[in-house]
């Protein structure tokens, strides 16, 4: 017999009896997926033969537990899981370990919905200004905000800071770098940073209306948070990541630096392998909960319709994920985006509501043969909404 040395009653005492939950969606027969659920109540916790465990708290408290287990469809089950909260020792990526660490690995199985407890939910800031808040700095508060992008690279950093002042004096809210504008040497990172946010002052003192520059400040893990400060010194409006080149947690520190205290707009770049697939996430997770989680005001995701293969119940999820009551966190503004134009705004507005990000990035060069004109239009259709 091991463990003999093993305090049972010292555990006890340090396990609070809250609990959270993690529904995963199981592919495969009835009798596989109740195998997988119980193989993930192990693998997820203790790692390590159930058959060897002691008597007592390991076994009643710290293994998961199936909360219900139930069919969706043919060959698809759900397992409701939960988990104590000790085991997330209320660190970000401990918490992401227990939802799914080692068995992502596995096949045949994804998160599909994160139900943190009140406990786990007040270890988490969330978005810093959500929804209203980037309504208040743009001055906002009916209409669906109008988003673009710097594009295309290759372009010099005063070329980007002349389109700025183009979107900006024509009516869009929000301008942000491309994603692939990082710190090439036709477009330097600071350069850019400095003209652009000088571009987006000029246009506000000659319209009176505020927009926002959004650099991109994914970098190397030395880079990021001087490249966040540098942008905030310059007087950008808040700044782009993509946690899946750089993590979950650098986005949650950066979110959570009061130094810094910008908007965060988190970018799909690199992360399509963990929702796109049957082994992973569903996008609501991933992309709706996750991200919200980890601080982003704002979740730029690929929209149904467009260059990418999201569905329109997909994207909806994703939309609600980050509006639904989580604890005391803000909202997440839903950033809909890739190849769109703008005969798809009155579409997008019937389906997300008026609380969404409309990102027209390419699409505004090739409506007309007039930049200006372009977003004028962009404008009028969204302003036509109003009331």
């Amino acid at each position: 017999m091991y463990f003999e040395d093993f305090n049972n009653e010292l555990l006890k005492k340090q396990l609070s009896g809250e609990r959270f939950t993690i529904v995963y969606e199981i592919f495969g027969s009835e009798g596989d997926a109740r195998q997988t659920a119980e193989e993930i109540c192990i693998e997820q916790t203790v790692e390590f033969p159930e058959s060897a465990l002691p008597k007592g708290e390991i076994r009643d408290q710290i293994l998961g537990r199936i909360m219900n287990f139930k069919n969706l469809k043919e060959h698809v089950y759900e397992a409701e899981i939960s988990f104590a909260v000790e085991i997330a020792e209320c660190e970000f990526t401990q918490l992401l370990n227990v939802i799914f660490g080692n068995f992502s690995i596995k096949e045949n199985v994804r998160v599909a919905d994160i139900r943190l407890s009140s406990a786990l939910q007040a270890t988490l800031q969330g978005p810093r200004y959500g929804i209203e808040g980037i309504r208040k700095i743009v001055g906002e508060e009916e209409l669906p905000l109008l988003f673009t992008a710097l594009k295309p690279m290759g372009l010099s950093s005063d070329n980007f800071a002349n389109l700025v002042k183009v979107f900006a004096e024509n009516g869009i809210n929000i301008i942000k770098d491309d994603h692939g504008l990082t710190n090439q040497s036709f477009s330097p990172f600071k350069e850019r940073v400095r003209v652009c946010s000088d571009a987006i002052k000029a246009a506000y003192e000659k319209t009176g209306k505020k927009a926002m520059y959004v650099p991109n400040v994914t970098a190397p893990l030395k880079k990021i948070r001087d490249n966040a400060r540098y942008a905030k010194e310059c007087g950008a409006d808040g700044i782009m990541i993509a946690p899946g080149l750089v993590s979950l947690d650098i986005m949650k520190e950066l979110a959570e630096d009061n130094e810094i205290g910008l908007p965060i707009f988190s970018h799909p770049a690199f992360s399509g392998c963990y929702a796109i697939n049957r082994q992973g996430f569903t996008f609501k997770a991933y992309y709706g909960q996750l991200m919200r989680m980890a601080g982003a005001d704002a979740v730029i995701f690929p929209n149904y319709g467009g260059r990418f293969s999201l569905s329109l119940e997909d994207c909806i999820a994703i939309a609600n994920a980050g509006k639904e009551p989580m604890g005391g966190m803000k909202q997440m503004f839903s950033c809909p985006a890739g190849g769109m134009q703008l005969d798809r705004i009155e579409d997008m507005v019937s389906n997300y509501g008026k609380d969404v990000l409309l990102l027209i990035g390419g699409g505004l060069f090739t409506c007309g043969e007039n930049l200006a004109a372009n977003c004028r239009q962009f404008t009028a259709a969204v302003e036509a909404l109003r009331g």
